[in-house]
């Protein structure tokens, strides 16, 4: 096997991941950066490819959700409120992590060098679930019984278009949480959409949806950045990786959707203990 095929089947394997891990609460850069170093999948454009693969995922979500974002288009057209709404809320979730994002871009680069950022945020964020599940609105293997009482009081939006804008604004800056490494875009989103008095399948969904111009708009930043400096070799691991989390992320993503619309978010949380924990151990061992 020569050294070009090795390469491109390592990419391969991390587009998998990428599309397996993006759309759950575990972070999907740290599986990528992770097993990428476990593998040896070396290149001096690492974060393009971790960022481009990234929006294999999303256009996933696009097919996935084509229907409910055709009619998103058609009700912004027409001006129906409830659409208006719901792209309105979008907007205002988005601009947080646009705005912040491109303020400390510099100080975030710089974390992704630091392993023990992984295992804090993995640690961290495995506790705040679990403390955000404990809450009596979410306890219940499935929230979205409307004969709850405690549920119907505390969990205000059931829908995407009974989301406020407030509620859309804490997930907002939630979002900027997840750009620490380690954290996961979906769990802080999902995590924040709960808090703010969200259902749990309904974050799950407007995290879907809020990935779609936040990934667009890091993939377009990082390739105009330094896409011009991409071999030939690394543009074909792109193409390699990018492929292969679509066709992942088309699998994973119905999965999720069904999962949390009777489980909890518990299991993930204890595996990003237990993660962050053998991360931690490995370090320490070296």
């Amino acid at each position: 096997m020569t050294d070009h095929t090795l390469y491109m089947l390592k990419a391969l394997v991390l587009g998998l991941i990428e599309g397996f891990t993006e759309f759950i609460p575990v972070s999907s850069t740290a599986h990528l950066l992770l097993i990428g170093d476990w593998i040896g999948f070396a290149s001096d454009h690492n974060k393009v490819f971790e960022v481009v693969i990234q929006f294999g995922s999303i256009l996933a979500v696009i097919w996935i959700f084509r229907a409910r974002i055709l009619q998103l288009i058609s009700g912004v057209l027409k001006k129906e409120r409830s659409e208006l709404m719901f792209a309105r809320n979008l907007l205002i979730a988005f601009l947080p992590a646009a705005v912040i994002g491109a303020l400390t871009i510099q100080y975030i680069k710089a974390l992704f060098g630091n392993p023990m950022v992984f295992v804090v945020m993995l640690i961290g964020g495995g506790f705040i679930m679990l403390w955000v599940e404990r809450k009596p609105q979410y306890a219940k293997a499935s929230d979205h019984d409307n004969n709850d009482t405690v549920v119907q009081q505390a969990a205000t939006a059931f829908s995407l278009e009974q989301i406020s804008w407030k509620q859309a604004l804490i997930v907002g800056f939630a979002q900027c949480v997840a750009m620490i490494p380690g954290t996961s875009r979906s769990g802080a989103t999902i995590v924040g959409g709960m808090l703010a008095g969200i259902q749990r399948k309904t974050a799950t969904e407007f995290s879907f949806f809020l990935a779609m111009p936040t990934m667009l708009a890091a993939t377009v930043y990082d390739l105009y950045r330094n896409g011009g400096a991409l071999s030939e070799a690394q543009t074909s691991a792109i193409a390699i990786g990018f492929v292969a989390a679509f066709f992942s992320a088309l699998v994973l993503v119905k999965a999720v959707l069904y999962f949390v619309s009777r489980h909890t978010y518990r299991p993930f949380a204890w595996y990003r203990i237990a993660l962050g924990c053998c991360v931690f151990i490995w370090l320490m061992a070296r």
